[in-house]
């Protein structure tokens, strides 16, 4: 019996040291995931001819024009990341740009969903993966929704 109340010990200390790198691997999280939706956004915005061709005739989003579809993927990929970044509304933020990821899959799913396509298809399930845990856990203490006074849950 004392080798088990031993080990749930020793659990509950490293329990408490991996506690304090929380809000570094939340940072890391947003930064990482921001990142790869922050360059799509660019390269969609920098070259917004190819971007609205691309949304006539490859992407198909559903219930949107192609022309409206492409400036709320624009700004969906742009904005929320922006604010995932600092950490502010970090929660709304990750649900936007959940559901931009989301319209992405849909919109392409027929390249994603074919054989020879799993490992693009597995990204966008990482980044949907990331984004949900930021949505459900939210910034951490490195941010501003911290500094602003932001419930936090740990």
């Amino acid at each position: 019996m004392q080798a088990l109340a031993t080990i749930v010990d020793w659990h509950a200390q490293l329990a408490r040291l991996l506690d304090h790198l929380r809000s570094l691997l939340l940072l890391l999280t947003r930064v990482w995931v921001s990142w790869q939706f922050l360059k799509s956004g660019w390269l969609k915005a920098t070259n917004w001819d190819v971007t609205l061709e691309l949304f006539r005739s490859e992407y198909r989003v559903p219930l949107l024009s192609p022309s409206l579809a492409a400036w709320l993927g624009t700004f969906g990929e742009l904005f929320f990341p922006a604010l995932l970044i600092c950490g502010l509304f970090t929660r709304a933020a990750a649900l936007g740009l959940f559901a931009v990821n989301a319209f992405a899959v849909v919109s392409y799913w027929h390249v994603l969903g074919k054989p020879g396509f799993e490992a693009a298809l597995g990204q966008h399930v990482l980044w949907g993966f990331m984004i949900t845990v930021i949505a459900i856990f939210g910034a951490g203490a490195i941010s501003l929704d911290r500094l602003s006074g932001g419930r936090q849950h740990h």
